[in-house]
């Protein structure tokens, strides 16, 4: 629910943070001098990139759940957990706990950042833009992913009057009856979704470790910008992360495969990282058959890929099932954000918009079909269609699946894209707690 203390700011959450920040990972701070310090508010920084990348967030189950939700025949589900058997059957009751966890994870992690911002004022000059960037970053796509999957589409009706998520700005350090706020609007978190990118980005360095940069949030923004169909502003959005991030050395993997190594690679516009002692990564947990192997890869996804295709020859088969290989690292990071997304996020936007920004859109298509072992598209072949496909392809099982079967009005089984059951309900728990959150329809 939305009562988060500032108690426990865990600053394990990403491999090296520690020693990098000369910190002491604490397990209670006393909120009354918690952030008192700009060494205090870099812990809390570090404290919210660990609930970001938690098992039930950016850890990899807030995409996988999507995943799930948006799959009919290309995911085979063999678990035993009843609550992700729910997700895949389209049948969620208000009271399923891996819905209840994404919406509690997604708000720790606003509330951690909430309690970063709130302290701006004795960071250090040299600091400041950065973690109020970073700090953004994080909101804005922490909103962003819980909007996606708790309310409807923006293609959806009427945005400004669809009732979105709660949109909490200040710290929540205790619980009052001020803690009970209402949702707001799908136009309302959008809008601070994309207010939030854009302060990031402008605040973020080019180059950040592997903590958010400028690339980063142009690629979220990208993404925000696709799921609305603003392609004008999507395509320069994307052009900005290419842009940004090549410029400081990014560039696709040789192969297919070498962008699911363990470490973050060149390709990595942003990553979660996980070690064997902190940082957790659940695509692993699920789809991987030395782990749970829950997900199994059915005839249905893989006939889609053409002879010779590379993406093709990632998936194996064990004990008669067909895996991804995508995830098979134990310890290896989520490679959330690639470059190769952004290169078909900007190839969409100009056809749809007969536009070239930054380069024709065939020539970025092309760029990931030459990657995957496959011939060049002729610009005068080129189709939206074939652009889609190459997207669906390359982000297989990534968490795109059920977001773009809404932006572009399909179908999952005989459902309709806008169908109720693809929404997940607000938790029972959250409306116990607060009575003046609206329930989602059909629920």
């Amino acid at each position: 629910m939305l009562r988060v203390y500032i108690y426990a700011l865990i600053v394990s959450g990403l491999a090296g943070c520690t020693k990098e920040l000369n910190t002491v990972p604490t397990q209670t701070i006393d909120q009354a001098t918690a952030l008192e310090t700009s060494n205090d508010v870099q812990v809390a920084l570090v404290g919210a990139y660990a609930d970001l990348g938690s098992l039930d967030f950016y850890g990899g189950r807030v995409f996988m759940a999507a995943d799930l939700l948006g799959d009919v025949n290309e995911m085979n589900w063999s678990g035993t957990y009843q609550g992700l058997t729910q997700i895949k059957n389209k049948a969620i009751p208000v009271d399923n706990i891996f819905v209840r966890d994404i919406w509690l994870s997604g708000y720790e992690t606003i509330n951690d950042v909430n309690n970063v911002l709130s302290a701006m004022s004795v960071v250090t000059a040299k600091d400041s833009a950065r973690i109020a960037g970073e700090a953004k970053f994080i909101r804005g796509a922490s909103y962003f992913d819980l909007v996606r999957l708790f309310a409807k589409a923006w293609n959806d009706g009427t945005p400004a009057s669809n009732d979105g998520i709660p949109l909490v700005l200040t710290p929540t350090r205790g619980i009052t009856s001020e803690n009970n706020v209402k949702r707001n609007s799908v136009a309302e978190i959008y809008q601070q979704v994309i207010s939030d990118l854009l302060d990031a980005e402008a605040k973020l360095p080019a180059t950040n470790s592997f903590f958010a940069t400028k690339a980063g949030a142009a690629a979220m923004l990208a993404r925000v910008y696709l799921q609305k169909g603003d392609y004008a502003n999507a395509v320069q959005a994307a052009h900005r992360a290419i842009t940004s991030s090549t410029a400081a050395g990014a560039v696709l993997s040789p192969n297919y495969s070498d962008a699911f190594s363990a470490a973050n690679t060149k390709e990595d516009i942003f990553a979660m990282q996980v070690s064997s002692t902190a940082g957790t990564n659940t695509f692993n947990t699920f789809y991987a058959a030395s782990q749970r192997g829950d997900i199994q890869i059915t005839p249905n996804h893989l006939g889609l890929y053409e002879a010779g295709d590379t993406r093709r020859s990632l998936f194996y088969t064990n004990g008669g099932s067909t895996y991804t290989g995508k995830f098979d690292i134990r310890y290896g990071n989520a490679h959330l954000v690639r470059l190769a997304e952004m290169y078909l996020v900007r190839a969409e936007a100009n056809f749809r918009l007969a536009s070239m920004v930054g380069d024709i859109p065939v020539n970025d298509v092309n760029k990931i079909r030459i990657r995957a072992k496959l011939p060049a598209i002729a610009a005068v072949d080129l189709t939206l269609d074939k652009i889609l496909k190459e997207r669906k392809l390359e982000l297989a099982f990534e968490g795109a699946t059920l977001h773009d079967i809404k932006r572009l009005q399909g179908t999952v089984g005989n459902l309709p894209w806008n169908a109720p059951k693809l929404i997940f309900p607000i938790p029972r728990r959250e409306r116990t707690a607060n009575p003046g959150l609206t329930q989602n329809e059909g629920y």
